[in-house]
């Protein structure tokens, strides 16, 4: 009787998403790019929001 092969761990979470990355390439891309400019705009929002007034 052989002894059972060591089993492999699953891939880590990394490398699942970069292999998805790799498959649906610009759609991943598409996504990145508008989270990015959302997130842009909203800390540009929050700084416009909260900027100090200054007397004059």
């Amino acid at each position: 009787m052989a002894p059972d092969p060591a089993p492999t761990p699953p891939p880590s979470f990394v490398k699942q998403a970069m292999r998805n990355m790799v498959r649906k390439g610009r759609q991943s891309l598409l996504h990145f790019g508008l989270t990015a400019v959302g997130f842009l705009g909203f800390i540009t929002l929050v700084a416009w929001l909260g900027r100090p007034t200054l007397p004059q």
